[in-house]
């Protein structure tokens, strides 16, 4: 079962769409508008983020925002227009956590198709243990592996990031981990 919502209007001139296989031989269903013929495609969205790092800690924040209120997150959101996946990686670094940090090499691509998502995040060494953050987040903390909230982590995606984290890190090197989760 697919949690994300189909298109209903097009985007182009209001109509309801249909949802067909176009005339321009495409072989999946498409939002397609019976009155100015806008093909629709439905894509992924990038959530894209960063594991900092203190040391042996790792930086987590609580957040203060749904989904998921109250829990402890890695810094991420969603990816905007106009930017890199690491750019977006270090922004939501920044609004979330208000840390002062070097971006470093990808950890982990997650799928999430029944959200249709993809996940990216970041190595990211942390320049100091004092931070600021934003609005989103309820408080930003250092966590040794052994402090780590496991019962408390908001989504899945960032659970299967830090395992991949500490794994590595006992291993002495970073591998670029692909994880589909369904």
């Amino acid at each position: 079962m697919l949690l994300y919502r189909p298109i209903k209007h097009c985007r182009n001139c209001g109509a309801a769409v249909v949802y067909r296989l176009p005339d321009d031989g495409d072989v999946r269903e498409r939002a397609v508008c019976p009155a100015c013929a806008t093909i629709h495609y439905e894509n992924p969205l990038n959530v894209v983020g960063t594991v900092p790092y203190w040391g042996d800690r790792i930086l987590l924040c609580k957040r203060n925002i749904e989904p998921r209120w109250g829990k402890w997150t890695l810094p991420a959101g969603f990816m905007e227009l106009g930017e890199t996946t690491v750019q977006g990686a270090a922004r939501e670094t920044d609004e979330e956590a208000g840390a002062q940090f070097e971006m470093e090499g990808l950890l982990t691509v997650l799928s999430v198709p029944r959200v249709g998502q993809v996940h990216l995040f970041y190595r990211a060494r942390l320049l100091s243990d004092r931070f600021d953050p934003g609005h989103e987040t309820i408080e930003a903390r250092l966590f040794s592996e052994a402090e780590i909230p496991w019962d408390e982590i908001a989504f899945k995606t960032v659970k299967e990031t830090l395992v991949r984290y500490f794994d590595d890190r006992r291993k002495g090197h970073y591998d670029v981990h692909t994880i589909d989760i369904v």
